[in-house]
């Protein structure tokens, strides 16, 4: 597992095949804020919520100068039954892989009624214009989250 990124970090780069299979990079968001976030499983119950959110309000974030981008270990085909089930707006990459959620941190140990296993740390990360990690969030909320983001950022 590796370290949890902080304010001030370099966001690591990375390119990733979206629903469509078109690579995706951080580096060419140079110039505009990104909120990277980082869910367990593309058509789950708490996963839906949080696209949706982020799919909701994603002209408010556009409209302040922020890019989203949601990272999960899913194949880019069932990124697109996700994106078309939903009629998702947000950026969807697959890390099926799982190297770039480890470098986010977003990769771990987790606990569930009492059992020890690795999974997906549901986590943002809101990355500057310079590239630079403005917030990183850990363990945050499918539910209410988008909202919380939102207040944090002053939009």
């Amino acid at each position: 597992m590796s370290e949890r990124l902080q304010p001030g970090d370099v966001a690591p780069d990375f390119t990733l095949p979206d629903a469509d299979g078109n690579e995706v990079s951080l580096s060419a968001h140079r110039g505009r804020k990104v909120i990277v976030y980082f869910y367990p499983a593309a058509l789950t119950p708490g996963c839906t919520k949080q696209a949706c959110d982020f799919t909701d309000n994603l002209d408010l974030l556009t409209g302040a100068g922020y890019d989203v981008i949601g990272v999960s270990p899913d194949q880019p085909e069932k990124l697109g039954k996700f994106r078309d089930k939903e009629n998702l707006k947000v950026t969807l990459v697959a890390d099926p892989d799982k190297k770039v959620l480890d470098a986010y941190g977003a990769y771990g140990e987790k606990m569930n009624y009492g059992k020890t296993y690795m999974g997906v740390i549901r986590s943002t990360v809101v990355v500057d214009e310079q590239g630079k990690v403005e917030r990183a969030l850990y363990n945050v909320r499918a539910t209410g989250h988008v909202a919380k983001i939102i207040k944090d950022l002053g939009i």
